[in-house]
């Protein structure tokens, strides 16, 4: 699960209480119930472990299936990949907290490998499709999306780029509000929403890439 949260991209990992790796971070996630999807299943864990439940955008991520990934017994991983827009605040227990991505803690089994995984998936996906209203709030400002691009792909974006490429995609659409700036003033800036909050592919070629 990731959100972005204090302007930084972060993963919920909670706290194990017993071996293997007590005391090491993992991914929620559980066994696979009887009858259940994998789909069913993972939504069920994050609802029941973590508290959980409103995930804007869940999509498999792999499988992994190393003989050594578990030292007691080989067990295969489903990963998904899941997104929280910024503004929610999802109550979760005391053993479970948000990390930044890029500052995990030591992580239990490899799940630390499977964030990565997941954090590559996401900023190719943020360049070819519209997969950034599972980011971002209902509506926002072209800076406030901006940050949280940023904060996603892990290098500055220009607000005017991002409004070129994703107004052309025909991916944001104004909503006739504006918002001020604060107690400091200025101009008023322009509100604008995805058209869409379901995921569309928006362009065969990646088109936000880090400065070389």
């Amino acid at each position: 699960m990731f959100q972005v949260r204090d302007g930084e991209l972060q993963a919920l990992l909670w706290e194990r209480a017993r071996a293997p790796f007590s005391g090491c971070w993992s991914l929620p996630g559980g066994v696979l119930g009887e009858g259940e999807t994998l789909e069913e299943s993972i939504l069920r864990h994050l609802e029941t472990k973590v508290d959980v439940s409103e995930v804007a955008h869940l999509e498999q991520l792999g499988t992994w299936s190393e003989p050594e990934r578990h030292p007691e017994r080989w067990e295969l991983a489903t990963a998904y990949l899941g997104l929280v827009p910024v503004g929610i605040d999802p109550h979760v227990p005391a053993d479970t907290r948000w990390h930044r991505v890029d500052e995990l803690p030591p992580t239990a089994f490899d799940h630390g490998a499977i964030v990565l995984a997941g954090r590559e998936r996401l900023r190719g996906k943020l360049s070819y499709s519209n997969v950034g209203f599972a980011l971002a709030p209902p509506t926002f400002t072209l800076a406030e999306l901006r940050d949280i691009y940023a904060a996603a792909l892990g290098y500055d974006v220009s607000a005017t780029n991002l409004k070129r490429v994703l107004v052309r995609r025909g991916v944001l659409e104004a909503t006739g509000g504006r918002r001020t700036h604060g107690p400091s003033g200025g101009r008023p800036a322009e509100v604008f929403r995805f058209r869409s909050r379901s995921l569309e592919v928006t362009d065969q070629f990646a088109v936000f890439r880090p400065p070389s």
